[in-house]
C-alpha cells in the first residue's frame, strides 16, 4: 500500500475454459465504487501483467502505471493471459492472438515462424529482455529500469507462449477494424518497430467511430511505460479517458 495516496492492491482470480486460471491485480485508491473509471490494462507478447504495468524502481516517480491512474481516481485491473505469469500454463496450446508491412523487427522474426510453429512456448532470458529496448533505437530506456524490468519478468517466467510470434508473423491483422465501434486511441512510438506507421494509418482510417486519434509518441521505442519518455505516454492516456464527451454529433 502506498500510505500517502492510500493506493491498495489485490489480487483476484477467475476461470475459463473448465479451469483454467486467470490472475488478475487491481489496485485503486478509495471507494472503487465511486472511481472515475476502471481501466484494464492487458500486457504483451513477452511479458506478464504486474512486470509492465505495476513497475517499481527507486527514483523514478510514478513508475506504475497502475499507481498514476489509482492516485487519479481510477480503478486500475491487469491480467495475466493464459500461459503468462501467475495464471495457468500447463495447457497443450500455444496463447495465440486470436501482413504487417514495412516492420523490421516483424521481417526478422518471421525467418523464425517454422521454429515458433513447431512448438508452444519459446524461453526467455536477461538477454532477450534488455534486447526489447536494443533493437529499434538504444538509448531510449534507463538501464536501472530494463534491469528492474527484467528483475520483474523473470521472477514469474522462463519461457513464453508462442502464438502471439505465429499470429504477428503470418495471421495479421486478426481482428477487423470496421468491427471496433467503441472510441479508439492509438499510439505509437517513434521508434517502435513492430508496427509501422503506414499499417496503423491504414488501421486507423478503417475505424467506424469518428471518436478516435492516433498519436506518435517522440522518442519512445517498444515498451512505452518502460521509456524515459513514458511522462509523454501517460499524459496522452490521461487526456483520452478524461475527454468530455461530444456535445455535437452530426447527422448519422
Amino acid at each position: 500500500m502506498n500510505e500517502a495516496m492510500r493506493i491498495t492492491g489485490t489480487e483476484h482470480w477467475t476461470t475459463r475454459d473448465g479451469g483454467v486460471r486467470l490472475f488478475l491485480w487491481n489496485k485503486h485508491a478509495g471507494d472503487p465504487a465511486t472511481a472515475a473509471g476502471r481501466i484494464l490494462f492487458v500486457h504483451g507478447s513477452s511479458m506478464a501483467s504486474q512486470p509492465t504495468f505495476d513497475l517499481h524502481v527507486p527514483g523514478r516517480p510514478d513508475s506504475s502505471v497502475m499507481d498514476y491512474f489509482a492516485a487519479r481516481g481510477y480503478d486500475t485491473w491487469c491480467v495475466d493471459m493464459e500461459g503468462y505469469g501467475r495464471s495457468t500454463k500447463d495447457r497443450d496450446n500455444n496463447a495465440s492472438i486470436a501482413q504487417g508491412a514495412g516492420s523490421p523487427t516483424l521481417v526478422e522474426r518471421r525467418k523464425r515462424l517454422p521454429e515458433f510453429r513447431a512448438k508452444n512456448r519459446r524461453p526467455i532470458d536477461r538477454k532477450f529482455v534488455r534486447s526489447i529496448f536494443e533493437r529499434d533505437h538504444p538509448g531510449t530506456a534507463d538501464d536501472a529500469v530494463i534491469e528492474a524490468f527484467a528483475d520483474a519478468i523473470l521472477k514469474l517466467d522462463d519461457s513464453v507462449p508462442t502464438g502471439t510470434y505465429v499470429d504477428m508473423c503470418a495471421n495479421l491483422p486478426v481482428c477487423d477494424p470496421e468491427k471496433i465501434t467503441a472510441p479508439t486511441l492509438i499510439m505509437r512510438g517513434e521508434y517502435d518497430g513492430i508496427a509501422s506507421l503506414s499499417d496503423l494509418l491504414k488501421f486507423f482510417e478503417r475505424l467506424p467511430n469518428p471518436d478516435k486519434q492516433l498519436t506518435v509518441m517522440p522518442g519512445i521505442a517498444h515498451a512505452s511505460f518502460h521509456q524515459k519518455n513514458y511522462a509523454i505516454c501517460y499524459h496522452i492516456l490521461a487526456s483520452f479517458f478524461a475527454q468530455p464527451a461530444p456535445v455535437y454529433r452530426g447527422p448519422h
